[in-house]
């Protein structure tokens, strides 16, 4: 596993680059559109309450790669040409959001109810005391679930080495091709992954106590 870091240290380096920014976007995005539906899910509205519940039907229930290679194959042929990994980041932004709006709807649940009664009462609107009132509390519930779903986001992101998107897990099959050091290579990067994925956990922890 050393000669593969010495030898090929640069394009694994690459990779590690395109993942860490096909994650970060796709967590961004991710979060905003799952808390959209969450509120969706929880709004008065009954139209609403179910483009919500399609909406996290279809991509909770889709195999992640089966959204990517919609975006990469089928996408192209009738809307817009886009590389691998616009359609790795886009497929796992829609797979990813529809976990997290589940997750930050429970999250609203599990706040006294008896607080947005408080608030309507006190002239603010719905979306006014989810804003303020509601989602700040729901948030610190959910941490440790957000946390497993970054975790897993992460992860997810090695589907774009099937469309080409120049990612860590796309980097090592060519590194093992390459070399033939299959073994090592792949321990390169795990181990990468790793580097990754553990600084999330312990902070999420970190997090969960500081706000406990």
């Amino acid at each position: 596993m050393i000669h593969i870091f010495s030898e090929y240290g640069g394009t694994l380096l690459y990779g590690l680059g395109q993942t860490l920014l096909c994650s970060i976007l796709a967590l961004i995005f991710s979060l905003i559109l799952g808390t959209f539906f969450a509120l969706l899910e929880e709004s008065p509205s009954k139209v609403a309450r179910g483009i919500a519940r399609v909406y996290i039907e279809i991509f909770r229930n889709i195999p992640l790669l089966v959204i990517t290679m919609f975006f990469y194959v089928v996408f192209p042929l009738y809307v817009i040409k886009m590389n691998g990994f616009t359609a790795g980041t886009i497929g796992l932004t829609l797979y990813t959001s529809a976990f997290i709006a589940e997750t930050v709807r429970a999250g609203i649940q599990s706040v006294d109810p008896g607080q947005m009664e408080g608030a309507r009462s006190n002239g603010l609107s719905f979306w006014q005391a989810m804003r303020y009132i509601i989602l700040p509390q729901a948030f610190r519930y959910v941490i440790p679930p957000l946390g497993n779903q970054f975790v897993n986001l992460v992860k997810n992101s090695s589907t774009l080495a099937f469309v080409g998107g120049f990612d860590l897990m796309y980097q090592g099959n060519v590194i093992a091709s390459s070399s033939l050091e299959t073994i090592a290579a792949y321990s390169a990067v795990g181990v990468l992954y790793l580097v990754i994925t553990m600084p999330i956990s312990y902070y999420m922890r970190y997090l969960e106590k500081r706000l406990a």
